[in-house]
C-alpha cells in the first residue's frame, strides 16, 4: 500500500500498526531495496514499512505486499524523527528499524520467525534487544565500486571489543550497559566521526509510552539500552550491513584511500545465522 507521506501513513494505515512485530526500513538510495524488504518479509514480520523518496524504484512484488511511505531519508536525523513519531502513535508493539543493504540475522532465523522469536524475549521480561550491526563489503571494489555485492560478501571475524559506558554526570560505568565496537568503523576510524564509530543498535525494541529514540541509536529509558538482564544472558542479533561500506567508498575523503576492505581477518559471509553465532556476534542466551 502507498501513501502520501507519514501523517498519512499514520492516519491511514493504523491497520500496519495494530501488532507487531512491524519492520521500519529506511532507504538512503536505491541500493538493494528489493532484498532488504524481500529479507525482511521473509523473517515474518507482520508488517514491512518502508521510507523512501518517490524516484526510487521498487520490484512490482515487493510493493505490494509493503507499506510505502515517501519520505526524505537522507539524514539519520530525519529517521530518527519518523521512528520515534511512530512509537508515539503505535505503544505497545515490537518494531525493527534499520536502513536498505542491512540484513537482521537473530539466532536460528533460518527455520523460526521474528515473531516466535521475541514471544520468547518477552517471556524474559524483556521490551528490547541489542544488535550488533556487522559490516559486510564486496570483495573486489573495483568490480563493486559502491562496495556491495551479495554473492560476494565478507565480513571482519575478529577486531570487535566493548569498553564501559560511563555516565555523563557521574563518571561511573552503566550498569549492563557497553559501548561495542569492532569491523570497518574500527579499521578506518580515521574516516568515522567518533559518535558514529559504535556498532551497537537497539534495532529491535517494544514501543511504549514516552519512549523516545535518540541521535547514538539508545533510548531515553535506561533499561532498554542494557544488554542482557540481571540474572543471566539474553538473546542478541546481528544487523548484517553494507551501509558504512558504501559511506566510506562514496565519501570522497575516503574512497581515494581504500584500495580494498579485505584484510587476513576477513571471511567470506554465508548468509546463515550459524556463522554469526559461531563467530560470537549474536547470543542465542536461553533460546534453543
Amino acid at each position: 500500500m502507498r501513501y502520501a507521506g507519514l501523517d498519512d501513513f499514520l492516519k491511514q494505515g493504523t491497520q500496519a500498526l495494530q501488532k507487531g512485530p512491524v519492520a521500519l526500513i529506511f532507504c538512503e538510495d536505491e541500493t538493494e531495496i528489493d532484498s532488504t524488504l524481500r529479507h525482511h518479509l521473509d523473517c515474518g514480520f507482520r508488517a514491512v514499512v518502508s521510507f523512501m523518496p518517490d524516484s526510487f524504484a521498487l520490484a512490482e512484488d515487493v510493493a505490494e505486499r509493503i507499506h510505502r511511505v515517501p519520505y526524505d531519508t537522507l539524514a539519520t536525523e530525519d529517521a530518527i524523527r519518523a521512528i520515534n513519531r511512530v512509537i508515539a502513535a503505535a505503544p505497545g508493539i515490537w518494531m525493527y528499524y534499520g536502513f536498505n543493504a542491512e540484513y537482521l540475522f537473530y539466532p536460528f532465523c533460518e527455520h523460526r520467525s521474528i515473531g516466535e522469536m521475541l514471544a520468547f524475549h518477552t517471556e524474559e521480561r524483556r521490551d528490547a534487544m541489542l544488535c550488533y550491526v556487522i559490516d559486510l563489503y564486496a570483495s573486489d571494489l573495483w568490480q563493486h565500486p559502491n562496495a556491495v555485492s551479495l554473492d560476494e560478501a565478507w565480513l571482519d571475524k575478529t577486531g570487535y571489543y566493548a569498553l564501559a559506558r560511563k555516565d555523563a554526570k557521574t563518571g561511573h560505568p552503566k550498569e549492563r550497559q557497553l559501548d561495542f565496537y569492532g569491523g570497518l568503523r574500527w579499521r578506518f576510524e580515521e574516516h568515522i566521526p567518533p559518535a558514529r564509530r559504535k556498532i551497537d543498535r537497539i534495532g529491535l525494541f517494544k514501543s511504549a509510552p514516552g519512549l523516545v529514540l535518540c541521535a547514538d541509536h539508545t533510548f531515553n529509558q535506561a533499561e532498554y539500552n542494557t544488554f542482557s538482564c540481571q540474572w543471566h544472558h539474553n538473546l542478541t542479533a546481528a544487523i548484517c550491513s553494507f551501509r558504512t561500506a558504501k559511506a566510506l567508498k562514496r565519501n570522497p575523503g575516503s574512497t581515494f584511500g581504500i584500495d580494498s576492505f579485505r584484510w587476513h581477518n576477513s571471511a567470506r559471509f554465508q548468509w546463515h545465522s550459524g556463522q554469526l553465532l559461531d563467530l560470537g556476534l549474536m547470543e542465542p542466551g536461553q533460546w534453543f
